[in-house]
Parts: C-alpha cells; structure tokens; sequence
C-alpha cells in the first residue's frame, strides 16, 4: 500500500498545483496554496481506490480526488481560526491566519471551497448524470447535513452544561469527520453508478476508527511527530472517545471498528484496490500523524 499512496500523494499534489497554478498574484492564491500543501492524503486515496474497485483509471477519478482534497484543505483553514478551534499549527507548519491573517485565511478556505465543486464539472469524471450526483453528494457530505453541522455541534458542546455522552459524540463526529470520508470512500461507485452500499459502509466504521485515533493522538502524541498542538482536548474539557472511554478502551474501540470496515469489503474479493482499503483501515490507527 505504501507505494500506491506515495504514488496518489503525488499525483493528488501535481494535481493540486494545476488546479491552483493559473490564479491571480496575490496572498489569496498564495495562501491556497499553502493550505494544500502536505497531509496523508487518506480522502483522496479513497476516491482513487473505490475507482479502482469499479474498474475506472486514475484520469477519471483525480479531479474527484483534488475536489476533495481541496474541500478537506478549506475545513482544516477554517477549523484552525480562533473563532472556531484557535490552533496556530497545521502540518508543522504555522496555521493560515497566522501566516497571513484571519481575513486572509477565511477568503482562502472559501475560494478553496468554491474551487472543489468546479473540480467536479471535470468532463474526464464521466458523463453529466455522475458529476452531478458528486456534486450533490459532496454539497451533503460538507454542509449543513454533515461536515459544517458536525462542526457547529462541536463548537456549541464546548459551551454547554453538560457535556456530551458517547452516542451523541459518535453523531458528531459521524458529520465532523465521517461525511466527507463517505463521499470519498463512495465516490468510485458513483462514478461507475453501482451500489455504493458496501463502499458507505466501510467508511462508517473508517470513519470513526480515524477519529479515535485523532483523539488517542492528542492524549499521547507529540507536536513533532504529529505536525499539530496536542493535549488540546483535554484542556478544553471536550466530550472525546478517550475522556468517555480511557485510553485502552478506546483503543480496543478503534481496533473492532477496524475489523468490521475490512469486512465490509468482502464484496469486492481479493482485488488489489480492496487489499489497499483494507490496509488503510488499519493505517488510520496505527498512524502517528
């Protein structure tokens, strides 16, 4: 799997670069730029794997996979502002706003948002039917119905009486993280209009699983290592899978979740691209950043 994820980095970069390449001079594009710059590349990896799976080549499926990475860069840009999570690392690198400035950030994350969804009127994805249903399906997975109310809901649970119990951080971060994990994870078998009830599946339990790992991280990683501050949950006293569990729990958690992801894809056989899937899913846990 290594190999094919250093090969979709690199693409998925290249890619990138294209996209943003002909902007007009000036700290917005310079600092859309910079916001795509680096990362594990795990939503775009699933695009182009679930494509895989469906039989459809690499020049199909990159716009998709760039859309997505893209629409991934724009949350992190926003996420990072001190009206939202107030972080000032992001990849190792100083977050937006504070290379730039706030205005800046914000304006960045937006035209990086508009960006994705031009991404997917790529004639290379297919024909009309299929980039509209990526469309809507990526307008669902980021909005109000998945990433920016997961989001929301975070923000106002910090502020809250009470804090949240397990279900409802599942709900939470089934939107915060989870929806655009679905989108890319589905996005091949929309692309190749199959059943993408397996692919929807898998990225449930993926998408928890990476959560856990994101907050067993910041119980027990480094700033080196993991390229972002850590022990930040537990200084805002926010509801995470560790607080609710314990670590080892959590763990365990994340391990089970894991197990039932790569069973999901038994539909798909011994295919190179389900053996890649069923590797990343346990990536996403043992991962270190």
């Amino acid at each position: 799997m290594k190999a094919r994820m250093d090969a979709v980095r690199a693409a998925v970069q290249q890619g990138l670069d294209n996209a943003l390449a002909d902007l007009p001079d000036g700290d917005l594009a310079d600092a859309m730029r910079y916001a795509c710059v680096g990362g594990k590349r795990v939503r775009a990896f699933l695009v182009l794997e679930s494509a895989r799976l469906h039989d459809l080549p690499d020049t199909a499926a990159l716009p998709v996979a760039v859309a997505v990475e893209m629409l991934h860069a724009y949350s992190l840009v926003h996420d990072d502002l001190p009206a939202m999570d107030d972080d000032d690392l992001r990849r190792g690198m100083p977050t937006c706003h504070i290379q730039w400035s706030e205005a800046t950030a914000i304006l960045a994350g937006d035209a990086l948002q508009t960006l994705a969804f031009r991404q997917l009127t790529d004639e290379a994805i297919g024909g009309c039917e299929q980039r509209m249903a990526l469309i809507r399906r990526l307008a669902d997975a980021a909005g109000a119905r998945g990433m920016v109310w997961g989001q929301a809901r975070d923000i106002a649970a910090q502020s809250a009486v009470e804090p949240l119990d397990l279900a409802a951080v599942k709900t939470l971060q089934q939107a915060k993280t989870g929806a655009l994990i679905g989108f890319a994870a589905t996005a091949g078998a929309i692309m190749a209009q199959a059943d993408p009830a397996p692919l929807a599946d898998y990225a449930r339990q993926l998408g928890l699983a990476f959560q856990i790992a994101d907050d067993i991280l910041d119980v027990t990683g480094d700033e080196a290592t993991t390229g972002k501050r850590v022990h930040k949950d537990a200084a805002a006293g926010k509801a995470t899978f560790v607080s609710l569990l314990g670590l080892e729990e959590a763990r365990d958690k994340a391990a089970a979740l894991v197990t039932r992801a790569e069973s999901s894809l038994d539909p798909y056989g011994e295919s190179d691209a389900a053996g890649n899937l069923r590797a990343l899913a346990r990536f996403v846990i043992h991962r270190q950043t």
